[in-house]
């Protein structure tokens, strides 16, 4: 802890240097500046990703998921600034500017009366420039909608399938491996709160209602130093307020799910006046259960035994100025339950609060945190080998942004305490049991800086593990340059590392069972011939890509990387003996709780957008390589997925555009699983060596292969869905939806039983309905 204070003491007198001097030089500059908050006039929603510049110069800016823009470093002047989005009615507003001014403006922006058929994007194209981007989707409502919807409902977890780099393992139970990163290397921030799982276990829906978020940031890798304690991924997820004008919502129905939506003001919020207050909640349901067996004949007697409700509340108090407070909570459950035999049950609770504040007169803006949120897993299996896992804990975080010019310059503390309770019994008889209490404190700063056509972002995060008594310095850099204004290079580079582990073994194929365990002392002293120095699960990454803005509206991006996973731990399947002085003799694989591995993830990306008008095409292409060592042999993870190919479509026709055709393909080529050798007789040898075999009925033993030297047959899968808007008044729609998951019937494997060598398969073609009322 004191070595922590030291070296964050080292990072910020430096930094306070660096930052006044930069102040310095922007305040000798005497230039000006302009700032403030977008939103629907409609809702008072913050308006995102909206165009804000000055007419025929190259000053501008894009607004964030606040809806906060900043345009510094403008010289003195007439100007025109100009503000416009798809959809809404472009504003003009004259101002003029002297020098040192720093002008706030908060502006509200209409729905068009009529179709626009061509809107100023000056201020994106600024942002290609200006913004490295890379391994990052930035994902709105607008893009979730636009994927087929499984059971009439859109979910993230549907698009997320889709990005560049990401391999879903299955409809059943299936989770998302990024880029070569296991689920537990990926962090999920909703609204700065960590969610530990976020993804039910149908593999279909995400505990996140779609009609909620605002916006999310998917990194792939390479992110910088705001963002740590996780190897491979972060989701960062933002919901919306409620509306502040009227009281508004939405419910609907369909085969698979239900739900239903309010949203309103406390205290109404009034153009040009003083700020407002709102709620927003929402409920969501599955009955997939009961329906999978009343509905779909062609599944077997007991259709898909998945249920799970959701619930998600949140206050949020806005001032005039654009500074706010939200407060929220959520509790997710859900239930698996296969004919009463194996049964699965988790929870998912917490509450939090986060805030944004702007100084007047200031170049910052402020931001922060904090949340306590907790998940407990119970899974109930035939045998009696039950397992158990549990974490619950609080994060904490200040951050603070500087805009000067085109640059920025942002650094930030965060906490993060948590404890887990794991329990669990192998198949050899023994039993692993953790109980831990860590806690985990971090510093990090960034700049942002353009040089010509440079742009560069470095960062250094610095991480300290209380439980394990270890500091993680981790640098990290993002750049570009611009060939051209259609033709920019980038890449991103850095060192990770992270304390939790999973309570599931990344061998398993299918496995409904997501825990948490906390680092832990108990790891072998060597490995690989090296002796082990660290507790820490560690990587570094390296990525590089080329972005094109081709004719038509067509976009390219290709990116490169290599992830090295230089350490890794894993729960020990192996284990037969006690880890006690008894047993001192026997090898460490074979009465260790956990292993220790290292791997690598190679791979290229392709993405080809084209969004324009009534048609949007999705074309992703993914080329990846994974491997792990584990000391004794090298193998490929049963995630490991060479090919994925995604193909996905959405035209808008009829008058006014009421109608909307979705279509998704999906390829995946096979992955890799662990094959049957052969049987035996397993004798347990009750009375020792005096036990006589010829009157034992021991139970079936298996021969296994190689590890993961089999490949399982490939995947693909077409999704549809058809949409029709009915307008009912001002405020009110109607919307129905019908759609077919798997419409060739593709008979795509889920797992093959060992014993019997029958095949188990994912959802077969499954039609779907659904109606929802918007008001």
């Amino acid at each position: 802890m004191y070595t922590f204070a030291i070296l964050v003491n080292s990072m910020i007198r430096p930094l306070l240097c660096l930052l006044g001097l930069l102040i310095s030089c922007s305040s000798f500059a005497q230039n000006a500046e302009i700032r403030g908050f977008i939103y629907e006039a409609e809702s008072s929603e913050p308006s995102i990703y909206t165009s804000v510049y000055l007419k025929g110069t190259t000053y501008g800016a894009q607004t964030n998921l606040d809806g906060f823009y900043s345009i510094s470093k403008v010289p003195p002047g007439s100007y025109t600034l100009m503000v416009t989005s798809v959809g809404y009615d472009s504003i003009t507003i004259p101002i003029v500017l002297k020098a040192g001014d720093k002008i706030s403006k908060k502006i509200f922006l209409k729905k068009s009366s009529v179709q626009m058929k061509e809107v100023n994007v000056s201020a994106e194209s600024e942002e290609k420039k200006t913004d490295v981007r890379i391994s990052v989707n930035k994902i709105t409502p607008k893009e979730i909608r636009q994927i087929p919807t499984v059971g009439g409902e859109p979910d993230l977890a549907q698009y997320l399938q889709v990005l560049p780099g990401v391999i879903f393992s299955g409809d059943q139970g299936g989770q998302l491996y990024i880029r070569g990163g296991t689920p537990i290397q990926n962090k999920v921030l909703m609204d700065g709160m960590v969610i530990y799982n976020p993804f039910h276990s149908i593999g279909l829906y995400s505990v996140f209602d779609a009609d909620i978020i605002r916006g999310a940031d998917i990194y792939t890798g390479g992110f910088n130093a705001e963002y740590g304690d996780r190897i491979s991924s972060i989701m960062d997820i933002t919901t919306r307020d409620g509306n502040k004008k009227r009281i508004a919502g939405k419910v609907s129905a369909n085969t698979f799910t239900a739900k239903a939506l309010v949203e309103g003001p406390i205290k109404k919020e009034k153009e040009g006046e003083g700020g407002g207050i709102s709620f927003l909640m929402t409920a969501k349901t599955s009955y997939l259960d009961q329906t999978s067996k009343s509905l779909y004949s062609n599944l077997d007697s007991a259709g898909l035994p998945y249920s799970f409700t959701d619930l998600y509340g949140k206050i949020s108090f806005n001032s005039s100025s654009g500074s706010k407070l939200n407060l929220f909570g959520f509790n997710y459950s859900d239930d698996v339950d296969y004919n009463a035999a194996t049964n699965l049950h988790w929870t998912s609770s917490g509450f939090g609060t986060n805030f944004l504040v702007v100084p007047t007169g200031s170049a910052a803006i402020i931001d922060g945190n904090f949340a306590y949120s907790g998940y407990k897993i119970n899974l109930k299996e035939p045998d009696g080998r039950d397992r158990f896992s549990e974490i619950n804990g609080f994060n904490t975080g200040l951050n603070f942004s500087y805009f000067l010019g085109k640059d920025e310059f942002r650094y930030g503390l965060e906490m993060l305490g948590f404890k887990t309770n794991y329990q669990f019994t192998n198949s050899f008889g023994s039993s692993t049991d953790q109980t831990e209490n860590t806690t985990e404190l971090a510093a990090y700063m960034k700049l942002k800086k353009i040089i010509g056509k440079l742009v560069i972002e470095p960062g250094v995060r610095l991480n300290y593990y209380s439980s394990l008594s270890e500091t993680s310095i981790e640098p990290r850099l993002g750049m570009k340059f611009n060939l051209s204004n259609t033709i920019r290079l980038k890449a991103a580079g850095g060192f990770y590392s992270q304390n939790l582990m999973s309570a599931s073994s990344d061998r398993d194929v299918v496995n409904l069972f997501y825990g948490f365990l906390s680092g832990s002392d108990d790891l072998p002293k060597t490995f690989n011939g090296k002796d082990v120095d660290s507790k820490l699960q560690k990587a570094r990454h390296i990525i590089a890509g080329i972005e094109f803005d081709l004719p038509f509206h067509l976009t390219l991006n290709v990116e490169g990387y290599f992830k090295d996973f230089n350490q890794l731990e894993n729960i020990n399947r192996d284990k037969i003996y006690e880890n006690d002085g008894q047993h001192s003799e026997k090898p460490d694989y074979l009465k260790q709780d956990y292993i220790i591995e290292n791997g690598t993830a190679r791979g290229i990306d392709f993405l080809l957008k084209y969004d324009y008008k009534k048609l949007y095409v999705w074309a992703v292409y993914s080329l990846g390589y994974v491997k792990r060592f584990d000391g004794i042999r090298t193998y490929e993870p049963s995630f490991d997925r060479r090919h994925n190919i995604n193909l996905v479509t959405s035209y808008r026709f009829g008058k006014k555009d009421v109608w909307q055709a979705n279509v998704r393909w999906n390829f995946g080529s096979a992955f890799p699983f662990t094959q049957t050798q052969g049987f035996y007789e397993q004798l347990g040898f009750p009375d020792g060596t005096g036990t006589n075999t010829s009157n034992q009925n021991g139970q079936l033993g298996i021969f296994y292969g190689e590890l993961n030297k089999g490949r399982l047959s490939t995947f693909h899968r077409l999704d549809v869905s058809l949409q029709r808007s009915f307008h009912l008044s001002k405020n009110s729609n109607l919307e129905i939806t019908a759609g077919a998951t798997n419409v060739y019937d593709r008979e795509n494997i889920f797992y093959v039983n060992r014993v019997t060598n029958s095949r188990v398969y994912q959802l077969p073609f499954l039609w779907n309905f659904g109606m929802n009322l918007t008001f």
